[in-house]
C-alpha cells in the first residue's frame, strides 16, 4: 500500500492567501509532495509563521510531520484544524515509535474521520476539517489548545511551553552548570539559550554588559522574553549553525543539542563548540556542559588554546575553554 502524495490529496487546490496550504515540520520527502508555496509552520524552523497567528478557517490544506511530544503533538493538531477551512484535507505522520501509532485516535478524538497507512516505519494519517466541532470534540479541541500553550511554572518561576527542551524542569546538565560558572563580565552570548535559565543568572552579575540570548525554537525565544526584562538582553530565534554576526565576546555560554530530527548527531553540538570559538575574541572564554558520553574534548582541544574540565557529576561535564 503506498502513501498518497500530497498533490493528490489537495487536488488541484489553488495556493492564495485566502486558501494557502499549511507545512508544519519537515515530511520525508518520499511521504509526502510538499505543494509549491507551502507556508511554513514549525515552531523549530526560524522564520516560519505561527500557527496560533493564522485567522480561523484560512487555510486549504495542512501537510504535517507531527511532533513526538503528546501534548506539543496534540496542541499542533488542534490548532491545525482550527486553522483549516471545513473540509479541507490534513495530512499527519510521525514514525510509530515517536507518537505516529496515536495520531489517528487523537484525530478522531477531535471529530475527525481518519484513514490511516504505515510506510517506512512510519504512520501515515488523513482527514478532513469536520464542518463543525461539536461535542465533546469542541471541548476537547480547546483543551488540547490550552493544554499545549505558553505557561507559568510555578516551581520554578518561569515562562515555558510544552515542546521547548525540558520545559518543565531545569535539566540536570543545566543545574551543573550554574553551579560552577564563575562571575562574568563585559559581553557575551547564551548559544541554545532554552527559556533563558542560564541567563537570567548570568544578568545577577552588574558586570556583564550585554548577553545575546539564540535559539532555534521560537517558543523558548518567547519564553525567554517574557522571562527576562532586563535590557542588558537581546534575543533572537536563529540557528546557530547559520549564526553570523556574533565576534569580539568576553564569554560563551551553551548547552549543546546533540539531536537533530529525533537522532543522535554529534556533529550538531560541534558546530556549537566552533560557533563559541568564532564569537570569542582573544582570550574570551566559553563555558558549556554535555554528557559525559559525548567526545568533545578533541573539537575543543583543536580550537582552544586552553581547556580545563572544571566539573564532572551525575553524568554530566562541564568544560572552561579560552580562545
Amino acid at each position: 500500500m503506498r502513501c498518497p502524495r500530497a498533490t493528490e490529496l489537495f487536488g488541484q487546490v489553488r495556493v492564495n492567501p485566502q486558501y494557502s496550504i499549511g507545512l508544519y515540520g519537515l515530511p520525508a520527502p518520499d511521504l509526502a509532495e510538499i505543494p509549491e508555496g507551502a507556508l511554513q509552520f514549525s515552531p523549530q524552523i526560524p522564520g516560519a509563521l505561527a500557527l496560533e497567528d493564522v485567522p480561523p478557517a484560512s487555510l486549504g490544506g495542512m501537510v504535517m510531520a507531527a511532533p513526538p511530544g503528546t501534548v506539543e503533538r496534540r496542541y499542533a493538531l488542534a490548532l491545525s484544524l482550527l486553522a483549516l477551512r471545513p473540509g479541507a484535507r490534513f495530512l499527519a505522520m510521525a514514525p510509530k515509535t515517536k507518537g505516529g501509532g496515536r495520531i489517528a485516535k487523537e484525530l478522531e478524538g477531535l471529530g475527525c474521520k481518519v484513514e490511516s497507512t504505515s510506510r517506512r516505519h512510519q504512520r501515515v494519517i488523513q482527514t478532513t476539517r469536520p464542518a463543525e466541532f461539536e461535542k465533546p470534540a469542541a471541548g476537547l479541541v480547546d483543551d488540547a489548545i490550552a493544554a499545549g500553550g505558553p505557561c507559568f511554572i510555578d516551581a520554578l518561576g518561569f515562562w515555558s511551553q510544552p515542546g521547548v527542551f525540558s520545559w518543565d524542569r531545569i535539566d540536570s546538565g543545566t543545574v551543573l552548570l550554574l553551579s560552577t560558572l564563575p562571575p562574568l563580565a563585559g559581553q557575551g552570548a547564551d548559544l541554545g539559550c532554552g527559556i533563558g535559565v542560564v541567563a537570567r543568572a548570568v544578568l545577577a552579575e552588574a558586570g556583564v554588559t550585554r548577553i545575546d540570548l539564540i535559539d532555534i525554537d521560537r517558543r523558548a525565544i518567547a519564553a525567554a522574553r517574557r522571562n527576562i526584562t532586563d535590557r542588558r538582553a537581546a534575543l533572537q530565534w536563529a540557528d546557530v549553525r547559520t549564526l553570523t554576526g556574533l565576534s569580539d565576546l568576553d564569554f560563551v555560554i551553551t548547552n549543546p543539542p546533540f539531536h537533530d530530527g529525533g537522532r543522535e548527531d554529534r556533529a550538531l553540538g560541534e558546530v556549537f563548540l566552533r560557533q563559541s570559538h568564532r564569537a570569542l575574541r582573544d582570550g574570551g572564554v566559553a563555558w558549556l556542559v554535555a554528557n559525559v558520553h559525548l567526545p568533545y574534548e578533541s573539537v575543543l582541544n583543536a580550537a582552544f588554546s586552553h581547556v580545563a574540565l572544571r566539573a564532572e557529576k551525575g553524568g554530566f561535564k562541564v568544560f572552561e575553554a579560552r580562545k
